[in-house]
């Protein structure tokens, strides 16, 4: 573990290319099922509406991810994760029964006990306590560039064998799919991995923290190779590309974001990261989603989470 480098902060920029997806969706309008969309504005001023995956959607893409690779990797998991329930923590009646009567005391407690918790974050809401526990990642809206994405709808019929002496009737419905180039920004505050932020401290050690870091790296790599989402059953996307930068911070300096919303978002953060710490802040340029996952894996291997200071130390 010492000769890994130590990781503060990382970010991804980059223009993920769908086609044909139906990946989040407003609801339904009697037979029309409605895709959604949001306003965004132009360094111009111009107002567009664009079809938008939300953040929430792909934090739970990638949760999910982290989920299955904790429990292929024996990660310890609360008994509401290991079955992947909504509740999460306040599922586990041992740990609510249990819970500390300082804050600091319950967050040491749930991080040890969950490593999803951990990494993907949580409220423990018992009686007028409420503790939270805030995610290691940020997603933004997955947002369609304008003019570059469009959403048609496709008339669809149930069918019906006949059957005699029966009233049989064969439904119709309108349903979408959208293609085209979309905006992602993702941050990640990996030096939190196993971090006490009420007290200051780790009660994890080394070896776990590395453990659910590289957990955590790869389910980010595994929401954009696999992203889940409505209707995949029949409407899988097709995946034409995926272009950007990842940044990595290597000291206490947050690694930068511009939206790919911008067509030079590429040169804007090379430059701020130079501004910053060329030295400890590296921009790494993928063309595609094969560079971008020889990138992500290079970065599981050769480095480890960043160890903040302790309170007291």
């Amino acid at each position: 573990m010492s000769n890994l480098k130590p990781v503060y902060s990382l970010s991804i920029c980059g223009r993920l290319t769908l086609e044909l997806h139906s990946l989040n969706n407003e609801g339904g309008e009697g037979n029309q099922i409605i895709t959604r969309t949001v306003a965004i504005v132009d360094t111009a001023g111009n107002v567009h509406k664009v079809n938008a995956i939300s953040g929430d959607m792909f934090k739970h893409i990638q949760a999910e991810h982290f989920y299955l690779l904790a429990r292929q990797d024996d990660l310890p998991l609360c008994a509401g994760c290991r079955t992947f329930r909504a509740e999460r923590i306040l599922a586990d009646e041992e740990f609510m029964r249990n819970l500390p009567d300082t804050d600091a005391e319950a967050i040491d407690r749930l991080l040890e006990r969950c490593a999803l918790e951990d990494v993907e974050g949580t409220l423990i809401a018992s009686g007028r306590r409420s503790i939270p526990r805030k995610s290691v990642a940020e997603f933004s809206w997955v947002v369609g560039l304008p003019d570059k994405v469009r959403t048609e709808s496709y008339f669809h019929v149930r069918y019906a064998k006949e059957r005699a002496g029966e009233d049989v009737s064969q439904p119709i419905f309108h349903r979408p799919a959208s293609s085209g180039i979309y905006a992602s920004v993702a941050n990640f505050e990996l030096a939190r991995v196993g971090f006490n932020d009420i007290s200051q401290t780790y009660p994890l050690d080394e070896e776990q923290r590395l453990q659910r870091y590289r957990a955590f790296l790869m389910s980010v790599l595994n929401a954009y190779i696999e992203p889940a989402g409505a209707m995949r059953n029949t409407q899988n996307p097709h995946i034409l590309n995926f272009e950007g930068v990842v940044t990595v911070s290597y000291r206490v300096l947050p690694a930068p974001t511009i939206s790919p919303l911008a067509d030079d978002y590429k040169e804007q953060v090379q430059a701020i990261a130079a501004a910053l710490d060329k030295d400890n802040i590296v921009v790494r340029p993928f063309a595609n989603s094969a560079e971008f996952a020889a990138t992500m894996q290079s970065i599981v291997n050769d480095t480890k989470p960043f160890r903040l200071f302790e309170r007291g130390a």
